[in-house]
């Protein structure tokens, strides 16, 4: 085995657990740095909320997970297994395909106990600062403060560390629709983030921008309560439109100004007095904490540059990123590349040279402007799932199985689109996973 490094691990959600636990094997010491008292990330359930409920004021105190209370996972479980873990039904828990948050954290409680990798975590341990020491030596300073129960904080601590990789999940930082007259609407704004549950929306008229999962769910959910639904999405170019199965719900096109009054209008010339604006529009990638002197940065949620979405040229391989890519089956994408930086440390595999890794990022950047996707979806897998499973993995020297070609993001979101929004308990998944299973045997 080759050298041993020092590494900081930046959060316990399934992207630092699993880059914790392939870290171990291959020899390296690690610590895990995480700032709530359990594992899990986001999918550690919080009751509270951010004071501020868009998200906008930089001082507020942060609350990690964006979860609802009755939310399910929108991916069947045995996409959220990871290789020699499988993520099975167990007595007492949730049975069901698509199960409830709860039992995601309890898969990975599980997965951390059974490895080993409880003792490797600081819990109550807020990252403040990673910043390079040297950049010959590669060093890296990370300091941290201890939060405890009731959220008293004291003195950061400093350590340095030989490598650091960052896992702490993009889930957090509120991404906000703008529109004119936004700052000074006087209804209740908020985004998805701090929504909980639906009790204080009954009886109000309420306007959902967006038409991703998390706004698919809320809307399922207040409908029931709520005097009106107004869902404002970006494809919708015709005059509004009532919504199938609700009976006080339309969708609408994008909101095109929003006055004093209260008053919403949408491009598509309807407007509605509403009560409250809830913004199901996504997620920034936020590391407020990383200085490295301008050589890693954020621009329109492009996290630049990259090496195959993990590796800054200038400074791996002892910075890394992992589980930054979405629109795939994640848990599988964050195993392949956890496995990808361990071996890397430890001198089992090479990484080309930096010029080398810096021309392939731009050639990234120029396939992306040609094909029209949007920047800020620099990240998605949406059109090179399989070859970039597939080529990470040939990194570790693992060889896919077939199955992968067929289980991915976009396999599945065709069974969601046929089966509408009870998708999740309508699709007979055990049985999709047989089919193509013994197809390929």
């Amino acid at each position: 085995m080759g050298p041993s490094y020092k590494v900081a691990v930046i959060g316990a959600g399934p992207a630092g657990l699993v880059t914790a636990r392939e870290l171990q094997r291959e020899g390296h010491h690690v610590t895990v740095f995480e700032k709530a008292n359990r594992v899990g990330g986001i999918w550690l359930y919080n009751p509270r909320v951010e004071t501020d409920p868009l998200g906008l004021d930089p001082d507020r105190e942060i609350v990690h997970t964006s979860l609802y209370k009755s939310l399910r996972v929108n991916s069947p479980r045995q996409t959220m297994s990871f290789s020699d873990y499988p993520f099975v039904k167990k007595e007492g828990g949730d049975p069901r395909p698509f199960p409830c948050h709860e039992e995601v954290l309890r898969f990975l409680e599980d997965f951390a106990r059974d490895f080993g990798l409880m003792e490797l975590i600081r819990f109550g341990n807020e990252v403040v600062r990673v910043e390079l020491v040297d950049e010959v030596t590669h060093e890296w300073i990370v300091e941290s403060r201890t939060t405890g129960e009731t959220e008293s904080i004291w003195e950061p601590k400093a350590e340095v560390f030989g490598a650091v990789v960052i896992c702490n999940g993009n889930f957090t930082e509120p991404n906000i629709a703008d529109f004119p007259g936004r700052d000074t609407w006087p209804g209740l704004q908020m985004h998805s983030h701090n929504y909980r549950t639906p009790q204080y929306l009954e009886n109000k008229i309420v306007v959902l921008i967006g038409s991703g999962p998390s706004a698919i769910d809320i809307i399922k959910e207040i409908a029931p309560l709520a005097k009106q639904v107004h869902q404002a999405v970006r494809t919708r170019k015709l005059q509004s439109l009532r919504m199938e199965n609700y009976n006080n719900a339309w969708q609408h096109s994008m909101i095109e100004c929003a006055h004093k009054d209260g008053r919403v209008v949408f491009q598509d010339g309807s407007a509605v007095d509403a009560d409250v604006i809830i913004h199901c529009t996504g997620y920034k990638y936020h590391y407020p904490f990383l200085k490295s002197n301008g050589i890693v940065t954020v621009d329109n949620n492009r996290v630049r540059p990259l090496y195959k979405h993990v590796f800054p040229p200038k400074l791996a391989p002892c910075l890394s990123f992992v589980g930054l890519n979405y629109r795939a089956v994640v848990f599988r994408v964050m195993e392949l590349q956890a496995k990808w930086v361990a071996k890397v440390l430890s001198g089992t595999v090479e990484l080309p040279s930096r010029e080398a890794m810096a021309c392939s990022v731009e050639e990234l950047y120029s396939d992306i402007k040609k094909t029209g996707l949007p920047e800020h979806h620099t990240h998605s897998l949406q059109n090179n799932e399989v070859d970039y499973v597939s080529w990470v993995a040939a990194q570790v020297d693992i060889k896919p199985p077939e199955s992968w070609k067929e289980i991915t993001f976009y396999s599945m979101l065709k069974w969601v689109i046929h089966y509408g929004e009870n998708y999740r308990d309508a699709w007979d998944v055990d049985k999709w996973i047989q089919e193509i299973q013994s197809s390929k045997s």
